[in-house]
Order: structure tokens, then sequence, then C-alpha cells
């Protein structure tokens, strides 16, 4: 699957140990360490040398980035991973969906929270959400398989406290700068706002929900959107059209009018960050630059 956006998420000095956890949790996943930390770092980052700080995880296709850091900052429920288990992924065959459901619920409980309890609901005859052991938050979803196909992993973003009732703005923004993407289906929510909807760039789906109750967290950097640029042109263009907190942009992460952390990278940053110097010349930029690595 062509992937667009790439969610990152923080850990705390494990993401090596989440990307084997996943690996192991998850069906149809792989991890491996993409980047080392090098051997000249800041003050802030002594005692990472050599360990990893990129962790790509793959699930059935759909790409993660683990970032191996501290503990600045934690993720929340308000960027989950929807997991459809759609009986047209096992044969048709719906009991074993539900029996690969359960043991991924089992596995991702382990040294986890239950949000929404594992059972029978409105919407789905087999759901629940789960924090797991490092705070990241996933939905377990039977899907029914009349319904039109989906991926297997869905990120969705939910609008709470002082962004509630944002969900349809956000959508149309984010579609609006992206290319070969629209808002999908959108289910109005009775008091205001939506109840769900949907919006997809390219092959990637991501669901959208407005919270008509307050939480105790939001958004934050512990679960940002990586868009992966194709040249300098387009980081400038997202940067501007997103950018709404000048005090966050640093090292090409920034955080919209809603609270979502992006981070506007050029497609072959890998290949940047490997250059001799280049970590280190990243970290004085705010806006990516590619000709200054």
């Amino acid at each position: 699957m062509t992937q667009k956006i790439v969610p990152n998420i923080w850990f705390d000095r494990n993401a090596g140990e989440a990307g084997e956890f996943y690996a192991a949790a998850l069906p149809k996943t792989k991890a491996h360490v993409a980047m080392r930390y090098p051997d000249e770092l800041p003050a802030s980052q002594a005692g990472m040398e050599g360990q990893p700080v990129v962790v790509d995880v793959e699930v059935d296709g759909f790409h993660l980035t683990l970032i191996n850091s501290d503990d600045t900052y934690r993720p929340t429920p308000a960027i989950s991973f929807i997991l459809n288990f759609d009986p047209l992924m096992f044969d048709g065959d719906a009991d074993a969906a539900r029996a690969a459901l359960d043991a991924t619920w089992d596995a991702l409980s382990d040294g986890g929270a239950a949000l929404m309890p594992l059972g029978e609901y409105p919407f789905s005859p087999r759901f629940g959400w789960v924090a797991d052991r490092y705070g990241v938050s996933w939905q377990l979803m039977l899907t029914r398989p009349e319904g039109d196909p989906r991926p297997f992993v869905i990120p969705q973003i939910m609008f709470a406290n002082d962004v509630e009732g944002k969900a349809r703005e956000a959508a149309e923004l984010y579609t609006s700068l992206l290319p070969d993407a629209g808002v999908g289906t959108v289910i109005p929510r009775p008091t205001g706002g939506v109840m769900f909807g949907e919006f997809r760039v390219g092959e990637q789906w991501f669901s959208i929900m407005d919270s008509d109750i307050p939480h105790r967290f939001g958004f934050t950097p512990g679960v940002s959107l990586e868009v992966r640029c194709e040249d300098q042109a387009e980081i400038d263009r997202l940067w501007d059209a997103l950018s709404a907190v000048p005090e966050a942009e640093a090292c090409g992460w920034l955080v919209d009018r809603f609270g979502v952390s992006w981070q506007i990278v050029p497609a072959n940053i890998g290949e940047l960050l490997s250059r001799p110097g280049g970590y280190q010349r990243m970290l004085g930029m705010k806006k990516l630059i590619i000709a200054d690595f």
C-alpha cells in the first residue's frame, strides 16, 4: 500500500522492546530497527549513542514508526488505531476472525488497561478499546463483511475538550492539502459534531469523531503524523498551511490549529540523516530545508 502519512509514536527509551512486542502481539506484523543514534549527540541525548532512534513496524502492509527518545511525551487515546478484523481477511471465516481478534486483545491487554471492555456493541458484534503497556490505544473491531472494504489498520483522530466539534473542519482541511484525498462518510451526532466520520488519503483511511464528553487528555506529540514530501516546494506548502504554534516548531515538527502534531519531512529523510553531520544539522532546523543537509 502506498502510504503518504506514517503515524509516529513516541517511546521512553524502549522502542526496540516495543517493536518486538507488536511483532508478536499483532497479526501479520514485523518490526526492525531502521536507524540508530550517531556517536555524537547533544547533552540532552547523552547515553543514547548507538541505540535505536527509529523502529519501523509494518502491520499487514501499514507502516508505523516508533521513536526512541525520553519521557517528554506520551501517547493518548486522542489518536488511536482501529484494527478491522474482517472475516474476508480469513477466507470468509467469521469464527477465525473473532479468534484472531480475541488473541490480539489478550496480547495487547497484558500490562495494559481496557478503555471499553471487549464485548458486543450496537456497531459491532465484537469490539474493545485498550491502551497497551506503552500507553498506545487500539480499537479492535469485528467487521461485518457486507460493508465496504477497509484496511486492517485505520488511525482514529478524536476531537475533544477545546477542539470538540472540529472533526469535520479538520478532515476538510487535511484532504484539501494532500493529493488524491477526500472526505468519506460523516455521521452527525444529534447534539452536534461528528459521531463517526472518515477521510481518505490515497489508499489510506482515517477515522474522525467528536467526543461530547470532557477528557483529561488531548493531542500530544506522543502520536504525530509524518507526511513524506516529494520536494522542498511540498514541504513549504504544507508547513505554511498547517503550522499554528510557532513555539512547537522544531526538527520538521509542527502543531496545527487543532493541536495535532505533524512531521513534514522529505521522502528521503533517512538518506539525508545518514549523511555526515546530517543528524546534527537537522537538530538546528525548524522547517526542514533539504539543501541544508
